[in-house]
């Protein structure tokens, strides 16, 4: 029986826990096809900060945030997913839809900023289409900004199109402070724009971007920024998602990378590189 333990815990819902299991299902067989003894279920026994720091994590996925905060001397970068699937994605990277409360302004939806991307068919990855984008073959220090598909209708200038004025004043909800999707990437964005995070008249923080959308919908907070995939998801699970919308995106960054720990040898590290280069193709 193998030592390991693998996890993809970041978008394991209790409503996509079949699609999130399928998805192991793909990566265990090709890792196996490469010759790594991999574990035969993805295990959901341990809290995040526990998981990634396990000494025989194999494979997990986490957020860019916590790994600007430490976790990165303490683990290893394997690769990145693909958001292509997700309005607001584009490859490795995503972005943050900004969403407030359907009808606070007291204005017709006609009259907000005509940012939000079109809705589409596809609300989650087909399984499989999400796994792995095209490996670029080294670690970035820090997650990317600027720059958008063209249908986020992006500003000429590679700012964010975020709308300040309506934001001014309003109570903002987040995930959690090392959230890169929920918090840092807009306090980023803002500063860019010669603002800061304390143009919310109030900050909490709601433990998950499902709890946040919530709140934003009966109206304990006004504003949150919830990342594209996790915003996919909330369209087809979270019936509180109707009473949001979407007023704003962040820049796009790289999206949730995958990680090893830090004693998994780097030949097994390859390994699994090229078995995911492997679904690309």
């Amino acid at each position: 029986m193998t030592k390991f333990i693998a996890a993809l815990p970041m978008y394991d819902w209790p409503e996509t826990r079949a699609e999130t299991d399928a998805q192991w299902v793909i990566l265990r067989e090709a890792f196996r096809e490469a010759g790594i003894d991999v574990p035969e279920n993805l295990t959901r026994d341990f809290e995040l900060s526990a998981l990634w720091r396990h000494p025989d994590l194999l494979f997990a996925q986490t957020c860019w945030g916590p790994m600007e905060q430490g976790l990165a001397d303490e683990v290893q970068f394997v690769a990145q997913p693909s958001y292509d699937t997700f309005e607001g994605g584009q490859g490795e990277f995503y972005s943050s839809a900004i969403v407030m409360r359907r009808g606070l302004m007291g204005a017709p939806p006609s009259v907000l900023p005509d940012i939000s991307p079109s809705r589409g068919e596809i609300s989650s990855c087909e399984v499989g289409d999400c796994l792995i984008s095209p490996l670029e073959g080294e670690m970035a220090g820090k997650p990317e900004g600027g720059g958008y598909k063209r249908n986020l209708q992006s500003s000429d200038n590679g700012k964010a199109p975020i709308p300040l004025d309506l934001l001014r004043g309003k109570r903002f909800t987040y995930n959690g402070p090392d959230s890169m999707s929920g918090i840092i990437a807009l306090t980023r964005d803002l500063e860019a724009l010669g603002e800061s995070i304390d143009i919310f008249s109030e900050r909490t923080q709601s433990g998950g971007h499902r709890a946040s959308i919530v709140a934003v919908a009966e109206g304990r907070a006004d504003v949150a920024a919830i990342d594209c995939r996790s915003w996919a998801m909330a369209q087809t699970y979270e019936k509180a998602a109707e009473g949001v919308e979407v007023v704003g995106w962040t820049a796009r960054r790289k999206g949730l990378p995958f990680i090893t720990s830090r004693k998994t040898p780097s030949e097994i590290i390859e390994k699994m590189r090229d078995a995911l280069k492997s679904l690309n193709t």
